[in-house]
C-alpha cells in the first residue's frame, strides 16, 4: 500500500487543544455535540498508548482518527472513528490515514486492524474491501443502537465487522467462485433524505440478504462497485 500522501502531515496528537480540535473534526462530520468522541476520551486513549492521530492541511486539522489496542494475544487494534471533514472527502485522506495507521500498527507488532462500517455505503464498501482488501469477519444487528448524529439518525446500526490482516490483504475472487451476490443501492445517504421508507426497506432486505448466505455456508469473498458483495465458499 503507498505511503501517506506527500501533501498531508500526519502526527500522534498529545495536547489537550489538539484533542479539542479533533472532536470538533468529528462534530462536523457527524453532524452531533462532539460527534461520539469527546476530548477527555481521545486524551485517555492517547495516554494509555492507544492511535489518536490528526491530519493537517497546513496549520488546520482537517481529519482525525483514533483507534485502540485488542486482546494482547490477538496482536491487533480496533480502528473505531475516522472523520474527514467535508470539504477534504474524496481526496486520498482516507487512504493517506490507512497508510499511516498500518505503518503505525507494524512499528508496534501489530498485525490485523479490525473496524466497522455501514454495509449500505458503497463508496466505504469499495475501498475497505476491493481498495485495502479487508475481510468481512461478522454481520452485526443494530450494532451500536439508536444514532441521533446528522448521519446515522433514524436508521438502524447494521454494521459489517471487518479484519485488515497487514500482510495478507483479501484479493478479489476469481468470478469462478463466486456463487451469490448481494446488491446495495447507489447512494444510500441520498436515499435516506429523498425517501427514507425505501432507505429502510434497502436495510431489511440487505440485512436478510446477508443472513440467507450465511446460512448457506457462504461467507463474503469481496465486493464489486456496481455489483455487490461477492460471496463464496469458505
Amino acid at each position: 500500500m503507498a505511503h501517506a500522501h506527500p501533501d498531508l502531515d500526519i502526527r500522534e496528537l498529545r495536547t489537550t487543544e489538539e484533542m479539542v480540535a479533533a472532536s470538533a473534526v468529528f462534530e462536523a462530520v457527524w453532524g452531533s455535540p462532539d460527534g461520539g468522541m469527546p476530548p477527555n476520551l481521545l486524551r485517555a486513549l492517547q495516554h494509555s498508548g492507544n492511535y489518536v492521530v490528526g491530519v493537517y492541511d497546513g496549520a488546520q486539522m482537517i481529519a482525525a482518527s483514533a483507534a485502540f489496542f485488542g486482546p494482547p494475544a490477538a496482536r491487533s487494534m480496533h480502528s473505531h472513528v475516522t472523520g474527514v471533514l467535508p470539504g477534504f472527502q474524496a481526496r486520498g485522506v482516507g487512504r493517506a490515514l490507512k497508510a499511516h495507521q498500518r505503518e503505525w500498527a507494524f512499528a508496534r507488532d501489530v498485525g490485523t486492524i479490525t473496524w466497522t462500517f455501514d454495509p449500505l455505503i458503497a463508496r466505504n464498501a469499495h475501498f475497505n474491501l476491493e481498495v485495502l482488501g479487508a475481510r468481512v469477519t461478522d454481520y452485526l444487528v443494530h450494532h451500536y443502537g439508536a444514532m441521533g448524529d446528522g448521519i446515522n439518525g433514524g436508521d438502524e446500526s447494521d454494521r459489517l465487522h471487518v479484519a485488515w490482516r497487514l500482510a495478507s490483504p483479501l484479493p478479489t475472487p476469481d468470478p469462478a467462485d463466486v456463487v451469490a451476490v448481494v446488491e446495495i443501492p447507489q447512494d444510500i445517504e441520498r436515499l435516506r433524505r429523498d425517501d427514507p421508507t425505501a432507505a429502510v426497506a434497502w436495510r431489511r432486505r440487505v440485512r436478510d440478504d446477508f443472513r440467507a448466505q450465511h446460512d448457506a455456508g457462504l461467507v463474503v469473498g469481496g465486493f464489486v462497485t456496481g455489483q455487490g458483495y461477492l460471496f463464496t465458499r469458505p
